[in-house]
């Protein structure tokens, strides 16, 4: 079993039948011996960012929409971004995994602009407890792969879930051709 850690993703395999994460991809933000934090990356919402986070709307990558990034905390936000430059590190920004991390939606645009390559906000939250998500990985609901730069940004972002098991070893590509249901994307 791959270890998961901060950075990589969590795909639905097809067992998992839960419709908060059946065909969902997963980033994760945060893995650590009390448990696992990381937001849904193919769950786009239709509410627009500025909305409900007035000025970010010009900052986030297309589409310019809030995504569904879990079903825990559902009012709150976070912003995963990447880095512009990998030496210039912005007020208000934390590295996850290598250019990849969290912006602090308190930090003032302007102290942003320039130092994000891309960024994306998220509603929400998937969370799991200690030894909860080793359990469901055991289980056979997750596969956990390595992510890529563009994974989290993707404007369109319907064949994730195909996209990145088509690029996984052996049998799990072949996931990549089932049948899903596009009413839970």
């Amino acid at each position: 079993m791959t270890e998961p850690r901060a950075g990589m993703l969590l795909v639905a395999t097809p067992a998992l039948l839960d419709p908060n994460f059946a065909d969902t991809v997963v980033l994760l933000l945060d893995v650590d011996e009390q448990g696992a934090l990381g937001v849904v990356l193919n769950r786009p919402s239709a509410v627009p960012v500025d909305e409900v986070l007035d000025g970010w709307g010009d900052v986030v990558a297309e589409p310019e929409v809030l995504f569904q990034g879990g079903p825990v905390g559902p009012q709150g936000a976070l912003a995963v971004a990447t880095l512009e430059r990998p030496y210039d590190v912005p007020v208000g920004f934390r590295v996850v995994d290598g250019l990849l991390g969290l912006v602090d939606l308190d930090t003032p645009l302007e102290l942003l602009r320039g130092g994000l390559h891309r960024l994306r906000i998220f509603a929400g939250y998937a969370g799991w407890g200690a030894d909860q998500l080793r359990a469901e990985i055991e289980e056979g609901s997750w596969f956990v792969v390595p992510g890529e730069p563009g994974d989290a940004f993707r404007a369109d972002s319907a064949d994730l879930w195909r996209d990145v098991l088509r690029r996984q070893p052996g049998e799990m590509a072949w996931n990549s051709t089932r049948p899903f249901d596009p009413d839970l994307n």
